[in-house]
């Protein structure tokens, strides 16, 4: 198991896209969040910022030019997870 949080260049891609329609051309990334409630007990917030400054109480992880950003609350749910991306028959969005 992979005792980080992962990201696919799918992913990568979308949120760079997304980004750039919100005028973030660098130091690119997407803070997430675990909340309580919904189906399985949990949510999910994702936000694209281009604000990514370390510090003690959030993880950061770059991988395919994209800064992942999590609390350190919420990394004990993400480690091992990868976040892509699905365009499928059961709709588009992020995904873990």
């Amino acid at each position: 198991m992979v005792l980080t949080v992962a990201i696919s260049e799918k992913a990568a891609e979308k949120i760079k896209y997304f980004a750039s329609k919100d005028g973030i051309e660098e130091n690119v990334g997407v803070r997430v969040a675990v909340k309580g409630g919904g189906c399985s007990g949990l949510t999910y917030d994702l936000n694209i910022t281009g604000e990514v400054v370390e510090s003690e109480t959030e993880k950061v992880v770059e991988q395919h030019g994209v800064k992942v950003i999590v609390d350190k609350k919420s990394y004990i749910y993400l480690v091992g997870t990868e976040l892509d991306f699905s365009d499928g028959l059961n709709g588009k969005g992020f995904v873990f």
